[in-house]
């Protein structure tokens, strides 16, 4: 089996570098550097570590239009969006410095319950040790530091292993890292083959998998990290809810926006879109004019919306979960074609509720659109899925809202926004098979921590 391995643009299909993968005697070594990186990070003063974070950001700045056409030309992305993906990382590494400073445990009272002891219990965070950061291909620069911040900044190591498509903008990316100050025995970049990585995950020198990918992945991880901590951020299946006293041109703005952009290919992309019956037909109208104008090609243009998605088999997975939902009787309104790895914006009504685009993550520019009478109905059609990320409703009735923070299985309800929205300093994570814990950097900090207490 070789060990060599392609980085191939997704519009112009063409090879933009070989790569190799890291040969397991060197991920060894590099776990060996970062277990004895672990003193030096606990010698690391929280200051130190915020300073180095401000740094990176500052760095991250100056480079954020190199980085933007990376990513563009590693994974289809436009410009346009690869571009916001820089303000995120910008963000989330400003987020990480502050929060360096700002992790703080409690005092408590050991007088509580009978019998008095006398005792003072001093409760702190310490860092695990060495995280493992897995990335998929998707937000490659975000992502990295939505793990990479709160990781260092909680004291950890890290090794990052990004998705493979991702080699130029990671080891730009690592680069950045060592020049704002963290040294190479906190932070590794490995790209091990995938024969490797559960050796890698299995490793005793790994302490915790922070991971963002597919379910199938997070299985795997699971059976070969054992008693390991793991944080997983996993896919979603994530609604845009549509009431008759929403806003609909705003909710049309939402559906385009959260599932036409990165190609569709978010965790959060508004996946389904439920529409309640009185504003279906108004709402469907908006939505296809909209839709229709989008300019859809190539994504390093500043005029394209929808690029390629990342290669030919996920084009061919949404191509065919789209036939599969037509020959189940689903009418095309718009879209439905494909150019390579270009999949047009897609619309359809009338989808089985069982079918695949339905209940599955489908990672792609095609929108499933479901009328529904009342709150009940719609509570049984969200929920029937795996997947419990993000949804989002418009309406302004607070009772609805309430109700539907209640009854529907996932980790977050925007209001009056869809699904996709997402902020550095929120929990974001979900429920069901859509992760275990929680990321946004003060709760992320927290998941590669552990509890320590003294007792006085």
């Amino acid at each position: 089996m070789s060990n060599n391995y392609d980085v191939v643009n997704p519009y112009s299909n063409r090879v933009i570098a070989s790569y190799q993968h890291t040969e397991w005697t060197e991920v060894e070594l590099q776990l060996g550097c970062l277990k004895a990186g672990q003193s030096h990070q606990k010698e690391l003063p929280a200051h130190r570590r915020a300073a180095i974070l401000y740094r990176l950001a500052e760095l991250l700045e100056e480079h954020a239009e190199g980085l933007a056409k990376l990513i563009t030309e590693e994974t289809g992305k436009t410009i346009a969006d690869s571009r916001i993906e820089m303000e995120r990382a910008v963000n989330a590494t400003i987020a990480s410095a502050e929060e360096s400073r700002q992790i703080s445990g409690e005092a408590l009272d050991s007088d509580a319950y009978a019998p008095t002891r006398g005792k003072i219990g001093v409760v702190c965070w310490r860092p695990l040790g060495t995280i493992l950061c897995i990335t998929p291909f998707n937000f490659p620069i975000n992502i990295a530091m939505h793990k990479i911040g709160p990781a260092f900044a909680a004291g950890n190591c890290i090794l990052f292993k990004p998705s493979p498509e991702n080699t130029a903008s990671a080891q730009l990316l690592v680069e950045l890292c060592y020049r704002a100050g963290m040294p190479e025995q906190v932070l590794q970049l490995a790209v091990p083959a995938l024969t490797d990585m559960a050796g890698l995950i299995a490793h005793p020198l790994v302490d915790a998998v922070n991971f963002t990918g597919g379910t199938g992945a997070a299985e795997a991880i699971a059976r070969a990290a054992g008693y390991k901590k793991l944080l997983l951020e996993l896919g979603g299946n994530d609604p845009l809810i549509v009431m008759d006293d929403g806003d609909i041109k705003a909710a049309v703005a939402a559906a385009i926006n959260q599932r036409f952009a990165t190609a569709g290919q978010r965790c959060t992309a508004a996946k389904r879109v439920f529409v309640q019956q009185a504003v279906y037909d108004e709402f469907r109208q908006c939505l296809l004019a909209a839709a229709s104008e989008l300019v859809v090609g190539d994504p390093a243009s500043e005029q394209t919306f929808v690029g390629p998605v990342i290669n030919a088999a996920a084009a061919d997975t949404v191509q065919s979960r789209i036939d599969q939902a037509i020959a189940g009787g689903a009418t095309v309104l718009l879209g439905n074609r494909r150019e390579g790895n270009v999949l047009y914006p897609t619309i359809l009504e009338g989808v089985d509720d069982d079918a695949a685009l339905m209940v599955e993550e489908t990672f792609g520019p095609v929108i499933p659109l479901r009328a529904f009478d009342t709150l009940e109905e719609l509570v049984s059609l969200v929920n029937n899925s795996a997947f419990g990320l993000q949804a989002g409703v418009f309406t302004t009735n607070l009772v609805t809202m309430r109700y539907l923070f209640e009854a529907l299985e996932v980790g977050t309800l925007a209001t009056n926004d869809g699904p996709g929205f997402r902020t550095e300093h929120f929990p974001f994570g979900g429920v069901k098979s859509s992760g275990v814990g929680r990321e946004g950097i003060k709760y992320a900090i927290r998941e590669m921590s552990y509890q320590k207490t003294l007792v006085l």
